[in-house]
């Protein structure tokens, strides 16, 4: 996989992410560990992001 396919994944899975955190908070049933969950693997991913943009950018 090319650096930028992998990024748009990454782009795309933080987005769903947001998405479901969005919903989660619409919710107020939503249980706060899964608000916890969904914060956390959101932060997961955009490091991810920011860390491939950042070695992408060494590489040039």
């Amino acid at each position: 996989m090319t650096i930028q396919a992998h990024l748009v994944e990454l782009e795309r899975k933080h987005k769903t992410l947001e998405n479901e955190l969005h919903e989660a908070l619409v919710h107020l049933s939503t249980d706060d560990l899964r608000i916890v969950e969904l914060k956390r693997r959101k932060l997961m991913v955009k490091d991810q992001i920011e860390r491939l943009k950042h070695n992408g950018d060494t590489l040039h």
